[in-house]
């Protein structure tokens, strides 16, 4: 994440509210997503930035997405998110999450637009709920993309279809950028994050 642009009081407010909202202690949170209590602890209490990877855990642990984590709901029937509106989640080995969908009340869907620079490794995301659906298209460069540790290459021009209940992970092993596009519509929100 981008300390500079994200307050990180609200991320905490918000993460304990979702958490609460699902009736999971930090120790159920911590079971279900894979990060430690004590990080997600200090998340919460707004002392520490979580990784992108790390932040994707916590959402996914809570059947949810980070965009529901960064913005509050908008009910309108219309929603336009103008560019300096939009949540960026950037991390420190060299690429970004811009999610370009509102959070909408009931809906756990997220677009977002990532850029990966060149020769960098974005890490393994982990399942989604069961029923769950990803789509991503390449707008530039090239992209390696893993599920569930076997690897699809995919250049400019390029989309895929592929089941969001796997482990996914996005590298770029070449010298120029990579710029993708991924829609996520996740099954279960809160009924799969209170199954756990």
């Amino acid at each position: 994440m981008n300390p500079e642009s994200l307050d990180m009081t609200v991320l905490g407010h918000r993460l304990r509210a979702e958490r609460r909202r699902r009736g999971l202690t930090l120790a159920d949170l911590a079971a279900a997503s894979g990060v430690s209590r004590s990080m997600l602890s200090e998340v919460e209490r707004g002392s520490r930035v979580p990784t992108v990877l790390i932040l994707d855990r916590i959402a996914t642990g809570l059947g949810t997405s980070i965009a529901r984590l960064l913005r509050d709901e908008q009910a309108a029937r219309t929603v336009l998110l103008r560019r300096a509106e939009q949540d960026v989640a950037w991390d420190a080995s060299g690429w970004e999450r811009r999610v370009l969908s509102p959070v909408l009340p009931g809906v756990e869907f997220e677009f977002m637009r990532t850029t990966i620079g060149a020769r960098v490794d974005a890490g393994v995301f982990q399942p989604h709920a069961p029923g769950s659906r990803e789509y991503l298209a390449v707008e530039a460069g090239t992209l390696r993309l893993s599920l569930d540790g076997e690897d699809v290459e995919l250049g400019q021009g390029d989309s895929i279809f592929y089941a969001g209940d796997c482990q996914h992970g996005f590298a770029n092993d070449a010298a120029e950028p990579c710029v993708f596009y991924l829609a996520m519509d996740l099954v279960g929100g809160t009924a799969h994050a209170d199954a756990r």
